[in-house]
């Protein structure tokens, strides 16, 4: 077996620093410290930062949601929807999954490489600062 016989897709360590930076920024122009989780395809922490006034609680909140938006490949907004319909709300019973807003694929021709998660806000602005950097680190 080559060393190049398995290939898969998922965002970069570079990738990965550089939104942790547009989501810091963001967040600061929304007005909260947030704590940021990147995970990669497979739903794995790639990169990740706490401001220093963040709640703990708010830790394990943005890991879960940027693992929920990878291994779905929907926005956590969309699972708050979701979790309403009756075929799907034993899902809300499924560990880690976390359907509040703030957790976002990433996405790259087509294919998820990877998650946002961002807590620390209220869900608004949790919400506002993802877009935000998503739309920055698109550019």
């Amino acid at each position: 077996m080559s060393q190049n016989s398995f290939i898969s897709r998922s965002i970069t360590r570079e990738a990965a620093a550089r939104l942790v930076a547009a989501t810091l920024a963001a967040s600061e122009r929304v007005g909260f410290e947030p704590v940021v989780a990147i995970v990669d395809a497979a739903g794995n922490l790639k990169a990740f930062e706490r401001s220093d006034r963040s709640s703990y609680l708010a830790v394990n909140i943005a890991i879960d949601k940027a693992y929920t938006a990878a291994s779905f490949g929907l926005s956590t907004a969309q699972w708050v929807d979701l979790l309403e319909d009756r075929g799907a709300s034993n899902l809300r019973h499924v560990p880690r999954v976390m359907a509040a807003a703030g957790g976002f694929p990433i996405m790259e021709d087509g294919a998820i490489i990877g998650g946002l998660g961002i807590s620390g806000g209220s869900w608004a602005q949790d919400q506002e600062a993802g877009e935000a950097a998503l739309r920055d680190f698109g550019k």
